[in-house]
């Protein structure tokens, strides 16, 4: 299924995941979801800058107002499917293992990848289904251990959410074991900014 992604594979792979994906949990809980408190412009990551000399179709340097996700019910069930299909349908492997490199972003087009490959093609087979780019944001966390993970974060009007490939459960972002580093601003997808209070940033982000 992932050996070239077209848009007629993602909406196969999309429909797979609406349909026939592993029975979704609830949404209970949605309603205690809260916003991050962002701050002002940091450094982009090598991943994306790379990625996006490889992907300039999907880079574009456009501005765009602000456009949360309205989160129904439905919407919620359909982004809890594609997050747990994903992390069912892509073999983890690490950037070193996959490309011969430390860090390397990019579709798992081979059914493989890293953290920041499931977050890129969630956010892919997102926007394919419709939902505005400006809410899909990738999100550079730190562990525990400091060691750098990529997660998508889902901005609502009920709240911000994660996607993780660690987890099937969609949380809400402050449910999530991470410490917040940065993420692409909701204007600009080539802009990022940092979020909470200022942290030295993992070298790179891989599990």
């Amino acid at each position: 299924m992932f050996g070239i992604i077209t848009k007629a594979a993602l909406a196969i792979a999309i429909a797979t995941a609406v349909f026939f994906a592993v029975e979704a949990p609830s949404v209970a809980g949605t309603d205690f979801a809260t916003y991050a408190s962002v701050g002002s412009e940091t450094s982009v990551p090598y991943g994306w800058v790379d990625f996006c000399a490889r992907y300039r179709g999907e880079c574009q340097d456009d501005d765009r107002a602000a456009q949360p996700i309205d989160l129904t019910p439905a919407v919620m069930r359909k982004i809890q499917r594609i997050n747990a299909w994903v992390n069912k349908n892509i073999e983890p492997v690490s950037d070193m293992d996959h490309w011969g490199v430390v860090d390397q972003w990019d579709y798992p087009t081979d059914g493989k990848g890293d953290c920041e490959d499931y977050a890129l093609l969630k956010r892919r087979m997102l926007i394919e289904e419709g939902f505005p780019r400006q809410a899909l944001l990738m999100t550079v966390v730190k562990e525990g251990n400091g060691d750098g993970h990529a997660i998508l974060t889902i901005k609502t009007n009920r709240g911000e959410f994660v996607l993780d490939n660690l987890s099937n459960e969609v949380k809400s972002w402050t449910k999530a074991p991470y410490r917040f580093v940065k993420r692409q601003s909701e204007a600009n997808q080539n802009v990022w900014v940092s979020i909470g209070v200022p942290t030295s940033e993992p070298l790179y982000v891989s599990k």
